[in-house]
């Protein structure tokens, strides 16, 4: 796949080589930014269930320090964990001076501080908090396989807007041929005494009238491109050449029961919604664990000195703790009522979002199956359009019709083959609206071909 991809994007501007709708797709999967972007959010999110996890291993600190003070117990202190306490530091002076003991000079203490932490037993609140950064790394995975789906979706209709624009441009170019064949023909008649100057000048109106609508077709062609080029994540004037034709493409023969029964167990906003409800659920364990005491254990090795430089005295000290929340406000009876109400909003989104989705499903397969009836439909007159119109111009030749038949017969043509290209791009869109509807829409879907 990266190997395809890379091939046409390498290709210069001025020669890219055909572009099918599947290379047209895996493309905007490489290239487009709201791909990257829900990468790296999920990327991001995952780095949380690293964070959680951390709770298991032990922390480990450093801290340096510097004080100074004269004063009596601090110096007294230091000196001993300096291992600089000796015999004089108890002289007593005379009565009538301060002594030494209880007015010592000034001590300089650098200290160097090194702690590991462990925690032993936290009421399984780690445990929880690891469970809630797993659901919430598959929440993002969803989210990014919905950015994926909205990205091949927009990519499709973006692709069969320019195949349709460059589809309804050949159609006007061809009424333009018609018209001007027409016009000769009428000029032809006109010479032999069988028409009239009016006749003439109708068509040429009609003529100017299809020609009109040949700029405009070949204006929504230039829109239709720039557009998908921005589905794809390109440069807006990246030249094409679209290889997949607009025509009909083989629907899900799936029943509608299992198309609703596929969109609960595979659309991402389905798989969310049950998601959420286990955050939430998970979220209450968490805050029943604040109830459970806490054992930890801490290991410290300290080293004092009155010189930065110097070697100074060292100790450690070992000890286990016990903390117990016994009451702080009812804060943690709060926590728990609010992770209550949002396992319970969880339920009722999620049955929210499961009538949602079948209600999609539903519209998506009527849209599919009008599609294809109007397919036939559009397809039949076009047929008969044609037929129509060859008998109306040898009758016109013959002098047998008017002008008026004859330019109606055209504009007949006409619109019968744009509603017939309409109900072939309608019915592409429907196909792939149904795949999305039951969430299995992806870069190897059949109505890709």
């Amino acid at each position: 796949m990266r190997i395809a991809i890379f091939a046409v994007l390498s290709l210069p501007l001025g020669a890219q080589g055909p572009l099918s709708l599947k290379d047209a797709v895996r493309v905007a999967l490489d290239k487009h930014p709201s791909v990257e972007a829900a990468g790296a959010q999920a990327r991001a999110v995952h780095t949380r269930l690293d964070q959680a996890r951390s709770g298991y291993l032990p922390k480990l600190n450093y801290q340096e320090s510097w004080q100074r003070s004269d004063n009596p117990v601090f110096v007294f202190g230091s000196l001993l964990t300096q291992h600089q306490f000796t015999e004089r530091n108890f002289v007593i002076g005379p009565l009538n001076r301060p002594d030494a003991l209880n007015n010592p000079d000034a001590l300089n203490n650098f200290q160097s501080q090194l702690t590991v932490d462990q925690v032993l037993w936290d009421g399984r609140q780690t445990r929880n908090q690891i469970r809630s950064a797993e659901i919430g790394n598959n929440l993002a995975s969803e989210d990014q396989r919905r950015t994926s789906m909205d990205v091949i979706a927009s990519v499709i209709r973006s692709y069969f807007d320019a195949m349709l624009a460059r589809e309804n441009l050949n159609v006007a170019k061809e009424a333009v041929r018609s018209a001007e064949a027409d016009l000769a023909r009428a000029e032809t008649v006109r010479a032999a005494g069988m028409a009239t100057d009016a006749d003439v000048l109708s068509i040429r109106v009609h003529l100017a009238a299809v020609r009109e609508q040949e700029i405009r077709r070949a204006n929504e062609l230039d829109v239709a491109r720039a557009a998908l080029n921005e589905a794809l994540g390109l440069p807006l004037d990246t030249p094409h050449d679209l290889s997949t034709p607009l025509a009909t493409v083989a629907g899900s023969e799936i029943a509608l029961p299992q198309q609703e029964e596929s969109a609960r167990q595979n659309r991402p906003e389905a798989r969310q919604t049950r998601l959420a409800g286990s955050l939430a659920r998970t979220q209450a364990e968490t805050a029943r664990a604040a109830l459970w005491p806490q054992v930890s254990l801490r290991v410290a090795f300290e080293a004092d000195r009155q010189q930065f430089v110097n070697k100074g005295g060292a100790n450690w000290f070992a000890g286990a703790f016990v903390r117990w929340n016994l009451f702080n406000g009812y804060a943690d009876k709060a926590r728990i009522e609010e992770a209550r109400e949002m396992a319970a909003r969880a339920k009722a989104q999620e049955r929210q979002v499961d009538s949602s989705v079948r209600l999609q499903v539903r519209s998506a397969w009527s849209n599919l199956k009008s599609a294809r009836e109007r397919l036939e439909v559009a397809a039949a007159a076009v047929t008969l359009a044609d037929e129509n119109l060859r008998i109306i111009k040898n009758r016109y030749e013959a002098g047998l019709t008017n002008v008026t038949e004859l330019l109606r017969s055209e504009t007949a043509l006409l619109e019968t083959r744009v509603r017939r290209l309409a109900a072939v791009y309608d019915q592409r869109l429907a196909a792939a609206a149904l795949e999305m509807a039951a969430g299995t829409l992806n870069a190897d879907s059949t109505v890709l071909d």
